[in-house]
């Protein structure tokens, strides 16, 4: 179907063309036409499916002929990570190239003044992580009462990274009768039930089976014995001739680390990406990854999700994903917009629970490849490994997770009586700030709501 079929206007459709685009991606074709209703949405398609254009093409339909406010967005995208949220700005800036709509971007880690000062101007479309979000109508740098339209992009995600409290909070916020669209890769429980608090009266629409990889995908499994051989099976396929542009995945931050120190030091040309690294680095290597200056990029789920990088060839999950519904995101990486792709999973005989996790998700037992040189087990003769060992990693990813809960919960709950030991003035006695925001800041903490927004840990 072409995106003339839509309902777009002229403006739209000459930014696509001009683009290079033609046809519309599946669920584009469903997704476009009830958002132009104002039909609230719940989608769910693979990543790298064309989600992105499916809401931002129509809101610029939407929002034309008429301009927003000083300090007042008239919608609003929230994005997990920085790096999608960047994404979706750039393609904001091709789709609306031939319209007047200005958009802001607001994230952690980059300079705070440069955003206050961006949103002074007449915003169309706000486009935020989270907590930078809440820092600046904390500031009072944004008004939210204009907003009618917001997105709330890779919701699993947000779930996944204890996001939702600030996400709750920031629906509080908005104005009760609004236009919502909730997009996500994966459809677990969770996420309808946030649906049905978020979205009033929805459709859905979903382009493929949930949590299914995409077909474009050649997946495969390699088994070695130990972390060594891991190590030695990882080289081995990063220099294979095929291996043009190439992802490799590990679970936590300190191994992306120390997996790209090993790589550099045995002469793979190789770049980072994780949470914990500021925003310049992580810009760099990204642009050094984009450029094909290098050709191999170590990251985790959270710094991989929203890299939408075209012609990548191979995806390589270092570590077996605790969340199965990651290993769906990770492979969508490669084998986008119709070119083809291969994935590779290294794994242990201590990765079983793990890989029965994931075959059930996708409802099929991935293929076993051997690589020459590297030595191989047979997971259905090898011996099971110590119970410890085999609930290790999710036992300390579960203790981790928990954590992050509990702290992001604690940032969204307010004692009224503190609030009031704070100095919060009654209604209509000063500035108009919601209750819900106002809260104490500790002696000798100054600096804490300041700093929020521009942790880099919390991807905020």
């Amino acid at each position: 179907m072409k995106f003339e079929d839509l309902g777009l206007g002229p403006e739209v459709l000459a930014a696509i063309a001009k683009a290079g685009y033609h046809e519309a991606t599946p669920i584009q074709q469903k997704a476009i036409p009830i958002a132009l209703q104002g039909r609230d949405l719940l989608g769910c398609a693979q990543t790298g499916t064309g989600k992105t254009a499916a809401f931002v093409l129509p809101l610029i339909d939407i929002l034309m002929g008429s301009r927003a406010r000083m300090r007042m967005p008239r919608a609003l995208i929230i994005s997990p990570t920085r790096e999608l949220a960047q994404q979706t700005m750039e393609n904001f800036r091709i789709y609306a190239s031939l319209t007047e709509l200005e958009a802001a971007l607001l994230v952690g880690g980059n300079d705070m003044r440069a955003q206050e000062q961006a949103l002074t101007g007449h915003v169309d479309i706000l486009i935020a992580t989270p907590g930078r979000l809440l820092d600046m109508i904390e500031r009072g740098k944004v008004l939210m009462m204009g907003v009618k339209h917001l997105v709330i992009d890779e919701a699993d995600r947000m779930l996944d990274m204890g996001f939702i409290p600030d996400v709750e909070r920031i629906c509080t916020i908005l104005p009760p009768l609004r236009h919502t669209l909730m997009f996500s890769a994966t459809m677990p429980a969770e996420i309808r039930k946030l649906a049905e608090r978020f979205l009033h009266n929805p459709r859905e629409v979903a382009v493929a089976p949930p949590d299914s990889p995409a077909d474009t995908v050649d997946q495969s499994l390699v088994i070695v014995e130990d972390g060594n051989e891991k190590k030695r099976a990882l080289r081995r396929l990063l220099r294979m001739q095929e291996v043009t542009s190439s992802m490799v995945f590990a679970n936590r931050k300190r191994d992306v680390n120390s997996l790209h120190g090993s790589l550099v030091r045995r002469g793979i040309d190789a770049v980072r990406m994780q949470g914990d690294m500021s925003q310049h680095d992580r810009e760099t290597a990204l642009a050094a990854f984009k450029n094909g200056d290098s050709r191999t990029m170590v990251c985790t789920d959270v710094a991989g999700r929203g890299i939408d990088i075209f012609g990548v060839s191979h995806v390589i999950c270092y570590d077996v994903p605790v969340n199965a519904e990651d290993y769906v995101h990770r492979i969508g990486r490669t084998g986008r917009a119709g070119m083809r792709g291969c994935s590779y999973m290294l794994a242990t005989p201590e990765d079983r629970d793990a890989l029965d996790a994931i075959a059930r998700l996708i409802s099929r037992q991935l293929p076993v490849v051997e690589l020459e040189g590297i030595r191989h087990v047979d997971l259905a003769g090898a011996p099971d490994p110590p119970q410890e060992n085999r609930r290790r990693g999710r036992r300390n990813w579960e203790k981790e997770d928990a954590t992050a809960r509990r702290r992001a919960a604690a940032k969204s709950e307010v004692q009224v009586g503190e609030m009031e030991d704070a100095g919060a003035v009654p209604f209509g006695e000063g500035p108009f700030v919601p209750a819900f925001l106002l809260r104490p800041v500790a002696a000798g903490n100054t600096r804490r709501t300041q700093n929020r927004g521009d942790s880099d840990r919390a991807d905020r």
